[in-house]
């Protein structure tokens, strides 16, 4: 039998960890760090590259190295954050003919999901170097406000790279796992998780080995990322007002800016100023341009001030959905690299009235608590009784007129099973159609559509009359099933939603196929 692994597969650098005697630790990769760039890069010559090895390309070979893959993960091409991420990536993104973002490489494309399963392909290797042996299963974390759609395409990741997913769980609540079985803590949590593309907040209730979400909330498009995209914007529009050149269209300079803007973010976490050169970035009819600039941190806080702010209502949200005043609240835990600047400390320790756990490294903890819960789940780990996870967004129906009704709450308590009462709007109707939804949203069509069937069958009788329970059932690992029954006739039809990112079962074994055999290949060159 294989091993278990615990991955962290994050939007700029990804971790694993692995269980040895019972208790987690993290797996260094092939070059021995603890961490790995979320990159993959293809060279001239064909040549897959993974980690640093393919971020060291990205400002020589900006069109096909590809980074912060998580953001397009289980999204569609004509929505607002890919449109507006096509104007800062230096590689290109197109439409599948399904409707999902696809990039492109050469004269053909890759789906998301693809590009990731190089990356876990990568951390698989790392992994099976360390335990000297097959690693066959994994538990995978995702931010605990993704949707169905981006928490599928992320299993179909796995999938691809040969791994059997145990277990999905939400990075917050992994985070909270390794906190709680390390500390030994009790009491009530705030996992504030402010990662490279995405932020949540969980609440969670710490008690001798029983840990109960109670409420999460979250943004699945702010993090990092942003921050290094407002340095980018400063030293673009200061470059343009001096020299009158644009920078947007030119894809190595671009990349180099970039670059420069996440040095100075991570440089300014722990120095007052920072100084951006990056000598011949342009040139005119006249000479060559250079960048060279002084950036303050009080003067990056006030121009990223904001997005940090943007966290504020979130957790409101979910401390009002917990039902908790700030009072009740024992331990505070940061989790994701971009929790390590001051500015974002400084707002944390405010709203919260006290300082953050220190001791906790933002950036292993979550993939310290996906080991622990594959450890929980094969029986290796036995000081953790219970895991209690909730559904991040709400599940209804859609009803007449485009409205939109309710049947699970968000933040309700998994696994879970509620029935409700509908009935026909038409005389005489002999089938009605139910279409299932996910989101908050007042009316239908402000939700994400995720399955639609009808009931066929309805004895003839006048509007209103019928008596339809509609169940809705999520299991433990997340699974939803809908079913429809008339009481008049016994008549059932049931469903079970299983949202796709796009890519069919097919595609994904063939995928997986290609993936398995170039890594036989590699093997055999390697031999």
């Amino acid at each position: 039998m294989g091993h278990v692994i615990g991955i962290d597969l994050g939007t700029t650098y990804s971790c694993i960890a692995g269980l040895e005697g019972g208790r987690p630790v993290v797996i260094p990769n092939l070059e021995g760090l603890p961490t790995t760039p979320s990159v993959v890069s293809f060279t001239a010559a064909g040549e897959r590259l993974v980690g640093t090895l393919a971020m060291r390309q990205a400002v020589t070979n900006p069109a096909n190295t590809f980074y912060a893959v998580k953001r397009l993960i289980g999204q569609k091409y004509r929505s607002p954050q890919i449109q507006e991420a096509i104007g800062r990536l230096p590689y290109t993104l197109k439409e599948a003919p399904n409707g999902d973002v696809a990039v492109v490489l050469g004269d053909r494309t890759l789906s998301p999901p693809e590009i990731s399963s190089m990356v876990l392909s990568y951390l698989k290797e790392c992994a099976e170097a360390f335990f000297g042996g097959p690693v066959t299963e994994a538990v995978i974390t995702v931010p605990a406000h993704f949707n169905d759609a981006q928490r599928q395409a992320t299993k179909d990741a796995a999938t691809i790279a040969g791994l059997a997913v145990q277990r999905v769980i939400n990075e917050p609540t992994a985070a909270g796992l390794a906190y709680g079985l390390d500390a030994k803590k009790n009491g009530l949590a705030a996992v504030y998780d402010l990662g490279g593309g995405t932020f949540d907040i969980t609440i969670l209730e710490l008690s001798e080995g029983v840990f109960n979400v109670l409420a999460t909330n979250g943004d699945s498009y702010l993090g990092g990322e942003d921050f290094d995209n407002r340095i980018l914007e400063w030293l673009g529009e200061s470059f343009r007002a001096e020299t009158g050149i644009d920078l947007g269209s030119d894809k190595l300079a671009l990349q180099r800016v970039k670059e420069a803007a996440e040095k100075a973010k991570r440089e300014l976490s722990f120095t007052s100023e920072t100084e951006i050169n990056l000598p011949f970035i342009s040139s005119d009819r006249s000479s060559s341009k250079h960048i060279r600039k002084t950036l303050s941190r009080l003067t990056f806080e006030t121009m990223t001030a904001d997005l940090v702010e943007r966290t504020v209502p979130r957790i409101e949200q979910a401390l009002a959905d917990a039902k908790l005043t700030l009072d009740r609240i024992d331990h505070v835990i940061l989790v994701g690299g971009q929790t390590r600047m001051p500015l974002v400390k400084e707002r944390v320790t405010k709203f919260f009235g006290r300082k953050p756990e220190e001791k906790v490294d933002p950036d292993q903890i979550v993939a310290l608590g996906a080991a622990i819960q594959s450890g929980v789940l094969d029986g290796q780990v036995r000081d953790i009784v219970l895991l209690l996870d909730v559904t991040p967004f709400a599940l209804g129906i859609e009803t007449e007129g485009d409205g939109y009704e309710t049947v699970i709450e968000r933040n309700t308590t998994v696994p879970v099973r509620k029935v409700k009462a509908f009935t026909t709007v038409e005389h005489n109707q002999r089938r009605v159609r139910i279409h299932v939804l996910q989101g908050e949203g007042f009316l239908a069509s402000m939700n994400k559509s995720l399955a639609v069937f009808e009931l066929v069958g309805i004895e003839p009788a006048p509007a209103g009359v019928p008596q339809i329970d509609v169940t809705f059932e999520i299991t433990a690992d997340g699974l939803v099933q809908v079913s429809a029954k008339d009481k008049e006739t016994g008549l059932e039809q049931r469903i079970e939603v299983r949202p796709s990112s796009g890519l069919t079962a097919a595609e994904v074994e063939e995928m997986r196929k290609r993936q398995a055999g170039r890594e036989l290949a590699k093997l055999g060159a390697n031999g």
